[in-house]
C-alpha cells in the first residue's frame, strides 16, 4: 500500500540486537546468537560455586599460616629476643677457640625473669645448637615434670674424661643422714605432738597408717624405712600395745619421739637398705678448670637459655658411680621453701637466718658417663599423671618410691646411654617468669643395678624462689669476682709453679689447661678439676703421693 512503512524483519520485531558477523550467500552479514536472558545461571562463574571457591581458599590459607606458627615454635633458637641471646651465647673454649667479637647491645645487669624451655607436648623434637655449626636433639620426654632428653651432649672421650677426673679427685659415700641440727631445728619449733599427729593423719581420721608414717619419713639414719620396718620401731619403743599397725592419738601423745630418734640409731644398717647405695664427689667447673668442664658448662648454658651469672655460681657438676646393687630411691632434688627455709646459696650472702635451709635446685641437668649392663634406669614414677596424690605413692604394700623392688611401676623410664643427657625443671613458674612451687611430678630415683656399674653426672642450676635475694646474691658474686678473682689466679699459678717444679711445655697452672690425652691423667685433676677452694696444697700432696712411674707421665 503506498505510504505504509516496510514491514519488519523478523529479527527486529523480536527485539534481538543480532550483530553482523559476515556476509552471507546473498550478500547479507551473518547475524551473532542472542545473549541469555537477565537472570540465568552463566556456567561455572555461578554465586553458588565462588562461595564453595571462597571456602576452599580460605581454608587453605589457614593451613598454610598455621604450618609457618608451627615451624616457628618449633625452632624458636631463631625467634630468641636479642636478650635471651646475649645470656646464651658465650662460646666453650674446647669448642671452636673464642667467638668472634661482634656488635651486640650490652645485656642487662640481672634478669627479672627466666627462660623456660616449651615441651609442646611428648615426643616433640627441637633443634639446639649447643656447639657452635652443630645441631642436637631436644626430646620431650613429659610435661608434668618438664623433661626433655638430648643424645649426644657429651661424647665418649668427654665421658672417660669426667669419671678419670672423679677418680683421681677420690669418691666418699653418698649417705643422707639427719644431723643434730635438724633435731634441734624442730625443737625450736616447739610443736606439740597433737601438732605433729595432725599434720601425719592425712584423711583426719584419728588414726596413723603405716603409709601415712612411711609418706613422711624420709630419714631414719640413711635407711629406706619399709612397712616391716615401721612394725619393729612400733614393738621396740612400744607404741602400738595392740599390735594393730595403726596408732590412735592417745598412744601417739604418750610416746617420746626421741625414743624413736635412739632406735635408728641403735640400728646397724646394710648399704642394701640406705637411701641412696653409691658413691661421689665434685668437680669444680669454673675459671682454670679443665676446658672440657668449662665446655659442658656453656653447652649447659646454651641449653637451659639461663643468664651466665646464675649458671656459673650454681653448685660444681657432681659425678656420682653406682656399683652392682647401688639405687637411689624415688626422691626431690630440690625442698620448698617456706618462710623458715633459706636456700643454701644465698642464705650466707644475704645474712638471713633460718632453721632449715634447701638447695634451691631450680633446673636438674643429668649426663650418663657410660652404657650400663644391667638396670639403672632412671623412673620418673608419677610422670603425666593426671594428678598427684602422695598417699596414693603406697598402695597394697607396693610403694613407687622403692627403685630396688618396684622400678617397673613407674610411668616413665630413661635407659642409661653414654653422653645422653636428660634435664628437667624442678620448680613451676610463678606465671611472673620466675620461680614459683615445687613441682612434685619431679619425683625421680635411679633404680636397681643389676649388672654392671653406674657413672652418672648432675648439674644442678640453683635459683632462689625469692628475686630479691637471687639479685642480692648475684651482685655480691659480681663484685667478689671483681675484687678477687685476677689476684686469686695469680697467687694460684704462682704458688703451684713453685710447688711442683715440674719442668714441660705449659708449666704453667690455672690458665693453661691441657687437654685430654688418654694415658695417666693427672694433669686434667691439677688443672682445678676440684672445688675453688682446694689449692695448690692438696694438689702438691697428690704429687708426692704418686709413684716414681706416674710422676714421670704427669706431663705439664
Amino acid at each position: 500500500m503506498e505510504g505504509a512503512p516496510p514491514p519488519e524483519s523478523p529479527d527486529k520485531a523480536a527485539g534481538a540486537p543480532w550483530v553482523l558477523l559476515g556476509p552471507r550467500p546473498n550478500g547479507e552479514a551473518k547475524p551473532r546468537p542472542p545473549p541469555p536472558p537477565p537472570g540465568k545461571p552463566r556456567g561455572i562463574c555461578s554465586r553458588s560455586y565462588f562461595l564453595v571457591l571462597m571456602v576452599f581458599v580460605h581454608l587453605y590459607l589457614g593451613n598454610v599460616l598455621a604450618l609457618l606458627l608451627f615451624v616457628h615454635y618449633s625452632n624458636g633458637d631463631s625467634s630468641e629476643s636479642d636478650e635471651r641471646k646475649a645470656a646464651a651465647a658465650p662460646v666453650a673454649a674446647s669448642d671452636s677457640g673464642p667467638p668472634p667479637a661482634a656488635p651486640s647491645p650490652a645485656p642487662a645487669p640481672y634478669m627479672t625473669s627466666l627462660p623456660r624451655l616449651e615441651g609442646i607436648k611428648v615426643g616433640h623434637k627441637q633443634k639446639v645448637e649447643l656447639i657452635p655449626n652443630q645441631e642436637h636433639s631436644v626430646k620431650t620426654l613429659s610435661l608434668k615434670p618438664l623433661l626433655f632428653e638430648i643424645p649426644n651432649f657429651l661424647n665418649a672421650e668427654e665421658c672417660k674424661l669426667i669419671i678419670h677426673l672423679a677418680q683421681l679427685k677420690g669418691l666418699q659415700k653418698s649417705q643422707i643422714l639427719p644431723t643434730e641440727e635438724y633435731e634441734n631445728a624442730i625443737e625450736m619449733f616447739e610443736i606439740s605432738q597433737l601438732d605433729i599427729f595432725n599434720l601425719l593423719d592425712q584423711n583426719q581420721d584419728g588414726q596413723l597408717q603405716l603409709k601415712e608414717v612411711l609418706t613422711h619419713t624420709r630419714l631414719g639414719n640413711g635407711r629406706w624405712m619399709t612397712p616391716e620396718n615401721i612394725r619393729e620401731m612400733y614393738t621396740a619403743v612400744k607404741a602400738d600395745p595392740d599390735g594393730n599397725g595403726v596408732l590412735s592419738l592417745e598412744e601417739f601423745k604418750r610416746l617420746n619421739l626421741r625414743d624413736f630418734h635412739k632406735y635408728m640409731g641403735s640400728q646397724k644398717v646394710k648399704m642394701s637398705d640406705l637411701v641412696r647405695n653409691s658413691q661421689h664427689t665434685w668437680l669444680y667447673q669454673g675459671e682454670g678448670a679443665h676446658q672440657v668442664m668449662r665446655s659442658i658448662q656453656q653447652r649447659v648454658l646454651r641449653l637451659t637459655r639461663l643468664p651466665q651469672e646464675i649458671v656459673e655460681h650454681s653448685e660444681p657438676l657432681q659425678v656420682v658411680r653406682y656399683d652392682q646393687g647401688g639405687h637411689y630411691h624415688a626422691h626431690m632434688d630440690s625442698g620448698p621453701v617456706f618462710p623458715e627455709t633459706a636456700c643454701s646459696h644465698t642464705k650466707f650472702i644475704t645474712n638471713e637466718t633460718a632453721p632449715f635451709e634447701t638447695s634451691c635446685r631450680y633446673v636438674t641437668v643429668l649426663f650418663y658417663l657410660n652404657n650400663v649392663t644391667g638396670g639403672g634406669e632412671t623412673t620418673f614414677p608419677v610422670a603425666d599423671n593426671r594428678t598427684y596424690d602422695e598417699m596414693s605413692l603406697i598402695q597394697n604394700d607396693i610403694d613407687l618410691r622403692d627403685t630396688r623392688k618396684h622400678c617397673d611401676k613407674g610411668n616413665l623410664r630413661v635407659k642409661p646411654k653414654q653422653g645422653t643427657a636428660v634435664f628437667w625443671y624442678n620448680y613451676l613458674s610463678d606465671g611472673q617468669g620466675w620461680v614459683g612451687d615445687l613441682d612434685e611430678y619431679s619425683l625421680h630415683g635411679g633404680c636397681l643395678v643389676t649388672q654392671g656399674t653406674k657413672w652418672i653426672a648432675n648439674n644442678w642450676i640453683n635459683v632462689d624462689p625469692s628475686k630479691t635475694r637471687q639479685i642480692q646474691f648475684q651482685r655480691e658474686m659480681a663484685r667478689f669476682s671483681k675484687e678477687t678473682e685476677a689476684s686469686r689466679l695469680r697467687d694460684l699459678h704462682g704458688h703451684q709453679t713453685r710447688v711442683l717444679q715440674l719442668p714441660g711445655p705449659e708449666s704453667a697452672l690455672g690458665t693453661g689447661a691441657g687437654l685430654y690425652s688418654g694415658t695417666c691423667q693427672w694433669r686434667g685433676f691439677l688443672h682445678r678439676g676440684f672445688r675453688g677452694e682446694e689449692r695448690g696444697e692438696e694438689a702438691a700432696a697428690i704429687v708426692s703421693l704418686m709413684e716414681p712411674r706416674e710422676k714421670s707421665q704427669l706431663q705439664l
